[in-house]
């Protein structure tokens, strides 16, 4: 997308600096995670899936994931 030019006629609506910075931010992270998503199922497909005794379980995972949420987020009275 950020390599197709506007349409000729189109004025674009420029962003605020740190508007633009936080986009841009966000790209990077979005990419990084992608990457990292990449490198695993490459892994899969070059190794095979793990044993299941090295694995978490997905309740685990679960749990850790809400506990951080909660950690991010104040208790409402």
């Amino acid at each position: 997308m950020s390599e197709q030019a506007a349409p000729a006629g189109t004025a674009r609506q420029q962003l605020e600096p740190a508007a633009a910075d936080g986009l841009r931010a966000f790209a990077a992270r979005t990419r990084a995670n992608a990457d990292h998503l990449a490198a695993v199922l490459e892994d899969i497909a070059t190794n095979g899936l793990p044993a299941v005794e090295d694995c978490t379980p997905w309740e685990e995972l679960r749990e850790a994931h809400l506990a951080r949420l909660a950690a991010q987020r104040p208790a409402v009275a």
